[in-house]
């Protein structure tokens, strides 16, 4: 059997792997760097079997194949680095919540839906709320269509928050659990908003819930991922810097491993449940090797992880997914020292970030007003 195809199909996969992981390298927020970011997990499955493939099918040697590998065996391991911590090879960064009397068990069960506008299947998501009874929930992508039909739920959500927007950024909130002072805020462009308030707990605890849904950097949407990490970013600098506790969900458009998701859990101070867990991969329903996480819950050391997990399909493109925390401020000495902490570079970048997101964003904010001219 003549072998040079599989060579030169080993060959040619080790070079796509390794020019992808490299030009993910490069300092540039525009969407065609950016976007690499997200298939880790299929460019690390990728990158093995190249590194394989060269072990097996390679006989003879020379200088370029050596420097291939030696390249390949680089940008795999730097894959490896960012996909392995959501595995349970790592160490867990949230304890799993201690088994408690009911009475003593302060938990919250918060669930994240992106609805998908278009998406017509409203009652699929009524029933699963009514199945799970979540204590918070967060849609997005939500207009009139779906707040018409959620209103069959808020007999038991006597707590809202509705901004129905036909941008694909709407945004509701649902709660069993008192808001207080609850705000809509545009942090960086004037038609997607974010939800800002403060969350009584069972136990009279007053905690921050930030909900977030920023444009992701896509040929489509926006061109650089400019505002999305500055409001993210704002939103994290802004809960170090009051020393809150806090929990922010959403879907952030972005992944876990993203320099600048990490950057943000450096900058807040927050904690990733996943982290020694698992992948929570929402995001695409249809196409199941093609996925990865979207939608985030991060949250303040004082608070254990029950449970994770992702829900059955509503019809979306995204699956919804529910956390159920509980509050055991006892432990939150022992968890921070789990939490990444900012160096004064990223505290610099930080707010270099959210100045060019300030920019950027005036800059959309007059496309989409000119936009919207044109169209009515």
């Amino acid at each position: 059997m003549d072998l040079s195809l599989l060579y030169y199909s080993v060959q040619w996969l080790a070079g796509l792997v390794a020019f992808v992981t490299i030009w993910g390298w490069l300092p540039l927020d525009n969407w065609w760097v950016r976007g690499v970011e997200f298939p880790r997990i299929q460019i690390m499955v990728l990158g093995v079997i190249a590194w394989v493939g060269m072990l097996v099918f390679w006989p003879d040697w020379q200088l370029g194949q050596w420097l291939l590998f030696v390249v390949l065996s680089i940008t795999l391991a730097f894959q490896l680095r960012m996909v392995l911590p959501y595995t349970k090879l790592w160490k867990k960064e949230v304890q799993q919540a201690k088994s408690k009397p009911a009475g003593q068990a302060h938990q919250l069960k918060l669930m994240v839906s992106n609805v998908l506008t278009p998406n017509d299947h409203t009652q699929k998501l009524v029933e699963l709320v009514k199945q799970k009874q979540p204590d918070i929930l967060i849609t997005l992508e939500s207009d009139k269509k779906w707040e018409k039909a959620l209103e069959q739920i808020e007999p038991d959500y006597p707590y809202t928050v509705k901004v129905p927007l036909d941008n694909l950024y709407g945004m509701h909130l649902y709660s069993k659990l008192e808001l207080i002072d609850p705000e809509v805020k545009y942090l960086m462009i004037d038609d997607i908003p974010s939800i800002h308030s403060q969350l009584r707990l069972q136990n009279g605890q007053v905690i921050w819930l930030y909900c977030l849904h920023p444009m992701p950097p896509s040929p489509t949407e926006a061109d650089k991922s400019t505002t999305r990490d500055a409001e993210l970013l704002m939103v994290g600098k802004h809960i170090k810097e009051h020393d809150q506790t806090a929990i922010l969900a959403g879907d952030l458009n972005d992944v876990a491993w993203s320099k600048t998701t990490r950057r943000f859990q450096r900058i807040s101070g927050l904690l990733d449940p996943r982290i020694g867990r698992h992948f929570i991969n929402t995001f695409h329903v249809n196409y199941p090797f093609l996925r990865w996480a979207l939608d985030h819950i991060f949250h303040s050391a004082c608070f254990t992880v029950v449970d994770i997990q992702r829900l059955p399909s509503i019809g979306s493109d995204h699956f919804p997914v529910m956390t159920t925390l509980q509050y055991e401020p006892e432990e939150a000495e022992q968890q921070q020292k789990n939490a990444p902490t900012a160096e004064v570079d990223d505290i610099k970048e930080t707010d270099n970030k959210i100045e060019e997101g300030k920019e950027e964003g005036e800059k959309v904010s007059k496309e989409h007003a000119k936009k919207q001219q044109l169209l009515g």
